[in-house]
């Protein structure tokens, strides 16, 4: 079977959509495991969907805890400047139309880069067990716009993104004045879970009714 290449395009087309959703996978995943993992469990009519896919499998090689080195900040300003670029075409097919930037794992640490970096803005961030990258000392970008809505999650037995990481991300952007939702789910291992598909589906039926993003779904 040839490998896939290039991102994939689901939900809303033309005129049926009301609001984007630029969804990131995370390391050694797949934008078509998105899809079966997140957006097949999704209710989001009038949603338009763009899921980037990182041409190595990866969105860059380090763990996202690890220190920056140069390495690591090469290829995350590569990943970072293909997203961006990616968001600003989907962008300009649908002018006016609000915005989701989410992502799960490696893909949730990268669209919070992303925010962090100053480019332009989402109408709303969804960070499904996401951190910032590099370690509390390393140089990073400081950017974030306040009163962006942000869901952030983690879950304490996940391997990837520890707990302390997680919490350093939530004061970040506690820190720079977003309005944030921040879940820590007990006993939840490497995945997303029910309680997060149904905030995901809160917020985007938000944007396409025209809402500010209330981040009310229950835990």
């Amino acid at each position: 079977m040839m490998a896939q290449t290039g991102p994939l395009r689901r939900g809303a087309l033309g005129p049926g959509a009301k609001a984007l959703c630029v969804f990131v996978h995370g390391r050694s995943q797949s934008p078509e495991e998105m899809e079966s993992h997140v957006l097949a469990r999704l209710d989001a009519p009038g949603v338009a969907f763009h899921l980037p896919r990182a041409e190595r499998g990866a969105w860059y090689d380090a763990k996202a805890v690890d220190p920056l080195v140069p390495e690591c900040r090469v290829q995350l300003s590569a990943s970072l400047t293909q997203l961006g670029a990616e968001i600003a075409a989907f962008r300009a097919e649908y002018p006016g139309l609000p915005l989701l930037l989410a992502g799960f794992s490696q893909g949730a640490c990268l669209s919070l880069e992303y925010a962090f970096s100053g480019a332009p803005a989402p109408e709303a961030l969804a960070a499904l067990t996401g951190c910032r990258v590099g370690t509390p000392g390393c140089t990073r970008d400081d950017a974030l716009p306040r009163g962006l809505p942000v869901y952030l999650t983690g879950g304490d037995a996940d391997p990837w993104i520890p707990v302390h990481a997680f919490a350093e991300a939530a004061q970040a952007l506690g820190m720079r004045g977003t309005r944030l939702r921040a879940d820590l789910f007990p006993g939840r291992g490497h995945e997303v879970a029910g309680a997060e598909i149904a905030m995901l589906g809160s917020l985007l039926a938000d944007l396409v009714a025209g809402r500010a993003p209330a981040l009310a779904a229950p835990r």
